[in-house]
């Protein structure tokens, strides 16, 4: 029997313990709150970051939503990203994506300060994670999530075979880096791999990134295996698939995380952790400059 990897599940058990460490924030007299720059109006992203808020009034973080016309200059969104870096008020930052074609992303991850990075984007937080998972204080929300995901479900890592397909800066590789830091053995296929499913056969633990619907078929899974589906599709009747063929699977992996309720409200949960984890570090900051 296939067990479900219950995003929905561990997101509200973390919720519930991240609550609590709000509320002790509060009684310091520090009240978390993260904002997001929404460039546009693209209809996915307002979906999201309507989302944040929500989440964010659950637990009790204060939320602020910056929005900004689609034709506003690079230099624009530049100012106002450090006019929010230095207001001790916020605690944590992200820019919703995908932004205008006019504006580089890199340099905009790159503006913001790494200590509110609550995306978990900046050079500086990718980097320390390559030393070990003590430095991994604001990972990317995803990776973060997919680890907190197969903790839950007791997954053991240690020298188990890891296939993550795909290989962007926002899953790919840093998931990658935070299963190797795990004692996982891991390998990253992408679009210039040679047989992808013979990497993706030897995996206990599989990992789909890629973006293409279903790309994930039942000749590409080792009995057993655990598989963690990123990807996110709208069908033509309105419903949500992954990049993985979620029915085909069933009975024949050992765990699967559905979509949608499976990496989407644990990247959610995770991105809500960065805040409270940078509002924490810079009220230590503050007491012990």
């Amino acid at each position: 029997m296939t067990r479900l990897l219950d995003g929905r599940e561990v997101s509200r058990s973390l919720l519930s313990e991240l609550k609590e460490r709000v509320s002790r924030l509060k009684e310091a007299g520090v009240f978390p709150k993260l904002v997001v720059i929404l460039v546009g109006k693209d209809p996915a992203s307002q979906v999201y970051v309507r989302n944040k808020a929500k989440a964010c009034e659950k637990v009790g973080i204060l939320s602020e939503t910056v929005k900004m016309d689609e034709n506003v200059s690079e230099a624009e969104l530049l100012k106002k990203i450090e006019e929010l870096n230095l207001d001790e008020s916020v605690s944590g930052l992200i820019v919703q994506v995908p932004l205008p074609r006019h504006i580089n992303p890199a340099l905009v991850i790159r503006a913001i300060a790494p200590d509110k990075d609550a995306d978990g984007f900046h050079a500086y937080n990718l980097g320390k994670m390559f030393l070990s998972p003590d430095f991994e204080r604001l990972p990317p929300a995803t990776p973060k999530g997919i680890v907190a995901l197969l903790d839950y479900y007791d997954t053991d890592y240690q020298g188990k075979e890891v296939v993550v397909l795909g290989r962007s800066n926002t899953v790919g590789k840093p998931v990658a880096t935070m299963l190797l830091n795990r004692n996982a053995t891991v390998t990253v296929c992408h679009s210039r791999t040679k047989d992808v499913a013979a990497h993706a056969r030897r995996a206990d633990i599989l990992i789909a990134a890629v973006g293409k619907k279903h790309f994930v078929t039942a000749d590409m899974v080792k009995e057993g295996a655990s598989i963690v589906d990123v990807g996110i599709h709208r069908n033509e009747d309105g419903s949500l698939s992954g990049d993985v063929d979620f029915k085909a699977l069933q009975g024949k992996a050992g765990a699967i995380s559905p979509v949608p309720g499976g990496v989407g409200p644990m990247t959610v949960a995770s991105l809500l952790q960065n805040t409270v984890t940078a509002a924490e570090h810079q009220h230590k900051l503050k007491l012990n400059p």
